[in-house]
């Protein structure tokens, strides 16, 4: 009976508003907040490449056939006539006085050609034809990958200040609402230009969202460990984000439509913003280091590079690997994103891994054993001949990544700790900066490499770049290894 009463006097919204400043409540927020943004930023992955190529491929059908149709034809008329009297087949070519016998023996080849016409089983493989149509699609799918990025690029440096001054709940609930129209409109979209600025409004919400997010975790969790854990946490919603939503994508787009996925999400965006405002609390502003200050950091740049040049490795990855598979392996559509999976768990592991054991082994160490294992993953994507082929590379490349991003996350935090005031929203705005622009500059870029050189030299050029970038990891062991929480603990007592 004692539970009973217990239970019948439990209220949620009592409860939520003691709890709405517990650390455990901030952290799974903020958890939900990137699961959903990069669920959506992953989810078009295996649907926009095949969706694109099925509106213009029937665009171009429509255009091809209409312009070789003859004018004398109408449209309906029979192009095959069968004759009793002798047992042919008369094949008109649009007069009604010009037509060609054939015996009826040798119909077979007629019903052939005109059965190749008709739609394809959907149980069969997609194999397009590689060619120039198919060849361009890696540039309008890069484009389209990249401007979602390029806007949250341009927003970051406007909302990192702005949580300084009205805190970081206001921008959060902001960032869910703009999400969920940006979900709708993927949901109902059905030409390119409104698919582009359904991405486009997703690089706003997921500015307000990610870079309030971290500055949340980064203001309640002060000491340097606890950050790296919860960061790590945070950024494992970030994987069940970037694990789920290629799969998910896929099969629903073969099975359902393109719509459902879109719908569930924008369902799970409307309870999370719920969930978020019953929690809203008030904050003071705070004034912290200009953004400049920040910027002229070199310290802070190189954590930022790591970042970019990492993650734009799977950037390139995203719109190019499935168009390369349409060209080389003949697919199915929910293979497209299923080639995703071993990347996203190996991410999931990495960053609950390394997120506790970085601060133990030296995050400047994870972080160059990360950029190096990033390139030679990449490098190793090319020589797949299968599906199974992509599992080992691709499980490197997630797992590499998931290095980098627990190790050099918190280390933003850490150095805004030593080196400047301890406000976190404008450095972890430059954090998403440097994600975002290897996002935008990775899709973009490599779609018109991959047009003009090839996928392979694609991927040896991104494998390169984040190797030779890997040795400027080192110059972070000095500065943070001099500022150790042992070493400050020991100048302490020492004066």
């Amino acid at each position: 009976m004692g539970r009973l009463d217990t239970l019948r006097e439990f209220n949620l919204l009592s409860w939520m508003r003691e709890e709405r400043q517990s650390r455990k409540l901030i952290l799974v927020i903020v958890f939900i907040a990137l699961l959903l943004d990069n669920m959506l930023l992953t989810v078009v992955v295996p649907i926009i490449p095949s969706y694109l190529y099925t509106i213009d491929d029937a665009a171009a059908n429509m255009a091809k056939n209409h312009t070789t149709a003859s004018p004398h034809t109408p449209s309906g008329t029979f192009q095959t006539i069968v004759s009793l009297y002798d047992n042919s087949v008369r094949v008109t070519s649009g007069g009604p006085m010009d037509s060609t016998p054939i015996p009826l023996g040798q119909t077979q080849g007629v019903s052939s050609s005109t059965s190749a016409l008709t739609p394809h089983n959907s149980t069969q493989p997609d194999c397009p034809k590689a060619d120039d149509q198919l060849l361009n699609e890696n540039v309008k799918v890069g484009l389209l990958f990249a401007s979602k990025a390029t806007v949250q690029l341009i927003t970051n440096p406007f909302i990192g200040p702005l949580t300084n001054r009205i805190g970081y709940q206001i921008p959060m609930f902001a960032g869910f609402c703009i999400m969920f129209l940006s979900t709708i409109m993927f949901a109902f979209s059905s030409s390119y230009t409104l698919l582009f600025l359904a991405r486009s409004l997703q690089g706003v919400g997921s500015s307000c969202s990610s870079v309030a997010g971290m500055g949340m975790l980064a203001s309640v969790y002060t000491d340097d460990e606890e950050r790296g854990n919860a960061i790590g946490i945070a950024l494992g919603g970030l994987a069940m984000g970037v694990l789920v939503g290629p799969p998910f994508g896929s099969v629903m787009y073969e099975f359902v439509g393109k719509t459902a996925p879109f719908l569930i999400l924008a369902v799970l965006a409307v309870l999370d913003g719920a969930l978020h405002f019953m929690s809203l609390f008030s904050r003071q502003s705070q004034k912290g280091s200009s953004l400049w200050s920040l910027m002229k950091d070199p310290y802070i740049l190189i954590a930022a590079g790591s970042i970019c040049f990492a993650n734009m490795a799977i950037a390139m990855l995203e719109p190019a690997l499935p168009i390369w598979m349409m060209e080389t392996m003949c697919p199915r559509k929910w293979q497209l994103g299923i080639a995703f999976v071993p990347a996203s768990i190996s991410y999931l592991i990495g960053t609950n891994i390394f997120g506790v054991l970085a601060h133990k082994m030296g995050r400047w160490l994870c972080s160059l054993i990360g950029m190096v294992l990033v390139g030679v993953s990449i490098l190793c994507v090319p020589f797949a001949k299968d599906i199974y082929g992509l599992i080992l590379p691709n499980f490197g490349v997630g797992f590499a990544i998931g290095m980098v991003d627990s190790s050099m996350m918190p280390i933003m935090g850490y150095l805004v700790d030593l080196r400047h005031v301890s406000v976190y929203g404008t450095v972890y705005a430059i954090a998403d900066v440097a994600f975002c622009m290897g996002f935008a500059l990775g899709p973009s870029a490599g779609g018109a490499i991959a047009k003009s050189i090839g996928f392979s030299w694609l991927m040896t050029i991104i494998g390169v770049v984040d190797i030779l970038f890997a040795p400027l990891c080192y110059f972070l062991r000095t500065h943070t290894h001099m500022y150790t929480r042992t070493h400050i603990e020991e100048l302490e007592t020492e004066f």
